[in-house]
């Protein structure tokens, strides 16, 4: 359970929480969750979001559970940088789209006294570290690692597979493109794709 720093009004600083996982993990909701506290104690709260993501809507943060909070499309970080002057906390959704900027404006914002909330996939649907992510938890004070239930095993799932076609880092989806998967339950997929894969490029015998 994240538990909101201590301020001590003499140390001008403010500090980076990462929330992380997989598909349908939660990271979403756990953010709209911390934002709306901060809203709640009457904080100057903004949140931004790839404008590349419009799977619910274009202005609004949606976790899958529904839950919203306004928020701000932007294109690239460097736009953060300059809307959030002036806030108590900033929160910045589905980080991994983000180009490597978002890592220094993120420690910048927190220099300047800001609570920077975070929240992004950890793993891209190869397995592999996602973009600025890996960065970003190095950095930040508090990390928080969401699981989903695997949807083959009910065990706790870490992986995002993807079930579509297609070899594009970036396939925005819901249950039709990904489900969850536990460690186990990925390796067999994977494997069952790539022998399928070998199939394929087998030449048929006439």
């Amino acid at each position: 359970m994240f538990l909101e720093n201590t301020v001590n009004q003499k140390e001008q600083f403010g500090w980076i929480e990462v929330i992380c996982g997989s598909m349908f993990s939660g990271k979403t909701e756990e953010l709209i969750r911390r934002l709306k506290r901060a809203q709640f104690a009457k904080q100057k709260v903004e949140i931004f979001k790839p404008s590349v993501d419009t799977r619910y809507h274009n202005e609004m943060v949606v976790s899958h559970d529904a839950n919203e909070i306004r928020s701000t499309p932007v294109p690239a970080a460097a736009n953060i940088a300059i809307l959030a002057q002036g806030c108590d906390v900033i929160g910045i959704d589905e980080a991994q789209f983000f180009d490597d900027e978002i890592v220094k404006i993120c420690n910048d914002l927190a220099n300047q006294g800001i609570r920077v909330i975070v929240a992004g996939l950890d793993m891209d649907f190869k397995g592999n570290p996602f973009g600025p992510m890996p960065a970003l938890m190095a950095t930040a004070e508090y990390v928080t690692k969401v699981h989903a239930v695997c949807t083959r095993t009910g065990n706790l799932a870490n992986y995002s597979f993807r079930k579509a076609d297609g070899d594009n880092l970036v396939l925005l989806g819901e249950t039709e493109e990904y489900e969850p998967l536990s460690r186990a339950a990925y390796f067999y997929a994977m494997k069952e794709n790539q022998e399928s894969a070998k199939a394929a490029k087998k030449p048929k015998n006439k």
